[in-house]
């Protein structure tokens, strides 16, 4: 087996893992409150990202986690997964997959705008066709129009900015304590959810219990292949593997919860990734040209 299909491989485990973690939840917020849940999720997973640095000898805390890109990122993870779960508790699943799709054209948005990369008109014609993608699901009209999408649209955003610092990070931190930080953020999202709900805080039942830690157990699996993944083969065959999700988040959908997306969402869906998916090869083939030309290849 060569390395792009180990890759492939990881990639796919690493969406199925994101996708079941998703449907946990948001069958977990029938008996336990959004805010709560996050919490747990965020508790769980920094636990265990603590566990593993302890394990491979790493620092738990750097001041890195405070400065610069990084308190930034952390921001953009707050929110991301703020809106996220909010998401997820009152928003068809279907459509919160399917926006969060979008996530790497924001990123190559952003990349442009910020970190001033170079992108062409081909790939600004893209992430076009994806964002038009975005709005046949939301459906900005007013007898179309559902507003818990925008907990998807913002929830989106968030990641999308949250993998944006990513790139701009300190390569001494791993991607264990960067895990760390994450979980950590998550569990502060949770705290902040809960600043606005209405009913009083409560332990969850013990159904509840233990589909968040199903939760966090898919998680932190979808995390680790998720990180080999991109360790393995080429980015450009391993990466466009990440719109499985969709597919995956879609069949779930349909046969756990009983939702039947309407042909603009699936439309829009398409657009989202066959867009995002020319992106994506379209950058690998970019950052190859660019080495190759560095090293005079």
């Amino acid at each position: 087996m060569n390395d792009n299909l180990k890759g492939s491989l990881f990639m796919v485990l690493a969406m199925l893992g994101f996708a079941i973690e998703d449907a946990f939840f948001k069958t977990a917020t029938n008996g336990v409150s959004p805010g709560v849940g996050t919490m747990m999720f965020g508790a769980l997973g920094t636990a265990f990202f603590v566990a593993r640095c302890k394990v491979r000898r790493e620092p738990v805390w750097t001041r890195r986690y405070v400065q610069g890109p990084l308190l930034i990122r952390s921001g953009f993870e707050i929110v991301g997964r703020l809106f996220f779960a909010l998401s997820l508790a009152f928003t068809p699943l279907s459509t919160t997959s399917a926006i969060l799709q979008a996530a790497p054209l924001v990123v190559t948005l952003g990349a442009a705008l910020v970190l001033k990369e170079a992108v062409g008109v081909r790939r600004w014609s893209a992430m076009a066709v994806g964002f038009i993608g975005v709005l046949l699901i939301v459906k900005p009209i007013p007898s179309s129009f559902d507003a818990t999408a925008i907990f998807a649209v913002l929830g989106m955003i968030g990641f999308a900015g949250r993998d944006l610092m990513t790139r701009a990070s300190p390569p001494e931190v791993s991607a264990t304590q960067l895990g760390i930080l994450g979980f950590l953020m998550v569990f502060i999202a949770g705290v902040v959810i809960t600043l606005f709900e209405t009913q009083p805080l409560a332990v969850p039942e013990a159904w509840s219990a233990v589909l968040i830690l199903c939760t966090a157990f898919s998680g932190v699996l979808a995390y680790s292949a998720l990180t080999k993944a991109m360790r393995t083969g080429e980015v450009s065959v391993v990466a466009p593997f990440r719109y499985s999700r969709l597919l995956i988040a879609l069949v779930i959908a349909y046969v756990i919860f009983g939702e039947r997306p309407d042909s603009l969402t699936l439309f829009g869906a398409a657009l989202i990734v066959g867009s995002g998916t020319y992106t994506l090869i379209r950058g690998a083939k970019k950052d190859r040209a660019g080495s190759a030309k560095q090293t005079g290849v």
